[in-house]
């Protein structure tokens, strides 16, 4: 690992000080968030730049499968930070009584909501091919790393691997299908995180491993990335040159309206139908 890398600020900081910076949620997802890209923020920018440069201001989407996911994610590495979450017990978000408890923490869910996150833990923890992918590993750790772009100029890159064990990572996911996954990583750029992630922690993509569940029959499937008949999702590229591929095409977006300060105005989408 390099002793200092270069974020977007145009700044050398310290590797092994950030790296500590970062185990606080508050630092990697405020400050850290506008001086290193992401496969998050790759995701925005291959969608539309302009939803990146939202996200920049502070504009977030918001979705209930958004809260689902990060709610069960935390009831499973970090069940602490499960437990000290707000709950309202409401039928609805449009209560008074759920508003009033957004603006006065920040954050709220409904109880409804941890009770699902809940079911779907309990059952998580009942599967033993599941608690393998948990063993013997690390939670929600905290990477960082220059990925090289198209041009050859380097951009800082941010990740926090789920689980990262020996020469290992695995991706905890909530889904509609588990037999349908391949089709909802596409959807949704989980390639683009096997490229990053492969990147960022130095592991073997073909050493990364979603573990997904069914929302729900509570199904579990334990996906793992192949150079081995790639999927037709993958157009007959494997999972990882896709995501490489996809991760360049963002960068090359970013370079273009965020370094090189084209006209935003001017994105346009183009296409045959």
């Amino acid at each position: 690992m390099n002793q200092e890398i270069k974020l977007l600020d145009g700044k050398t900081y310290d590797t092994l000080d950030l790296l500590e910076r970062m185990a606080n949620d508050q630092f990697y997802y405020g400050e850290l968030s506008k001086l290193a890209l992401s496969s998050s923020a790759l995701k925005l920018l291959n969608e539309s730049p302009k939803k990146y440069k939202w996200s920049l201001k502070g504009f977030k989407e918001e979705s209930a499968a958004l809260d689902a996911g990060w709610l069960f994610h935390t009831a499973i590495l970090e069940p602490h930070v499960f437990e000290s979450q707000i709950f309202v017990d409401v039928q609805s978000k449009n209560t008074k009584a759920y508003k009033d408890a957004l603006v006065k923490h920040g954050k709220a869910f409904t109880v409804k909501q941890k009770s699902e996150a809940e079911r779907l833990a309990d059952h998580f923890f009942r599967n033993e091919n599941a608690l393998k992918q948990i063993s013997n590993a690390n939670f929600e750790v905290a990477g960082i790393k220059a990925i090289k772009a198209r041009s050859g100029k380097e951009y800082a890159f941010r990740g926090k691997a789920d689980i990262l064990g020996e020469n290992r990572i695995c991706d905890l996911k909530t889904t509609q299908s588990v037999t349908e996954f391949p089709y909802s990583a596409y959807k949704y750029g989980y390639d683009v995180q096997v490229y990053l992630y492969s990147e960022i922690f130095n592991i073997p993509h073909t050493e990364f491993t979603f573990c997904c569940i069914e929302k729900g029959n509570l199904d579990i499937a334990i996906w793992k990335v192949s150079d081995d008949n790639p999927h037709s999702v993958w157009r007959g590229m494997t999972m990882y040159e896709h995501g490489k591929m996809r991760a360049l095409n963002a960068i090359d977006i970013y370079e273009q309206f965020f370094v090189n300060n084209e006209d935003l105005d001017n994105w346009t989408v183009f296409g045959n139908l």
